[in-house]
């Protein structure tokens, strides 16, 4: 502990660099709230204002390049703010994606099953949220504990999307307009893969517990 210590006190104060993680949380929050809105919001609404919030983090984005360009010391490895910064930002394009696909395919209203991933994934990305300022105070047993909470929600996502997929392809459901059919399946599946990205940014931040702990 007293050389981690050490190491902590010789590297840069700038906190810049958690200030951009951090900030990439919140928007990656921001834009699950808006997306969530497609409830009772026309989907051109909700694809707006989800891409309004995606320029931002695109924009947080290009100053971390720009920042890992000019600097040779940062307080955790380069090779860990590139894949973090980048995960968190995925997560904001997937959700980008799924806004365009409800207005893409003319869907006036969320299944039930689309509404409990896009409710699973305003959980997840609250949870990240809260959970990264805990890499900038080094409370490392905290992002363990935080990444375990969204893996739990995760295996929820998976459950609802997977019989949701069963159900599309059984009964009644089967008989749809193919072209409906497409259609739901499209969007769940990005939906699922947003949230499937915030297990990955816990499990990035879990990797850095052990890493740095």
């Amino acid at each position: 502990m007293a050389i981690q210590g050490l190491i902590r006190f010789l590297l840069p104060k700038d906190d810049g660099w958690y200030d951009m993680l951090e900030e990439l949380g919140r928007l990656g929050h921001e834009a699950s709230k808006a997306l969530l809105q497609f409830r009772d919001q026309p989907a051109a609404r909700v694809q707006e204002d989800v891409q309004v919030l995606e320029h931002k983090a695109d924009d947080v984005v290009r100053r971390m390049e720009d920042a890992l360009a000019r600097t040779f010391v940062t307080p955790i490895d380069r090779e860990d703010l590139h894949r973090l910064s980048g995960q968190l930002d995925d997560i904001i394009d997937l959700m980008t994606l799924s806004a365009r696909s409800f207005t893409l395919y003319n869907l006036e209203k969320p299944t039930a099953a689309m509404l409990q991933l896009m409710e699973r994934l305003e959980v997840t990305t609250r949870i990240l949220s809260e959970a990264l300022p805990k890499l900038r105070r080094h409370e490392y047993q905290g992002l363990i504990d935080e990444g375990r909470k969204v893996r739990a929600v995760e295996k929820e996502a998976d459950v609802i999307y997977r019989q949701a997929i069963r159900n599309l392809f059984a009964g009644d459901q089967a008989a749809m307009d193919p072209r409906d059919l497409f259609k739901q399946k499209e969007a769940l599946d990005t939906l699922e893969n947003a949230v499937d990205h915030c297990d990955n940014v816990a499990d990035v931040l879990a990797n850095l517990a052990v890493k740095h702990g």
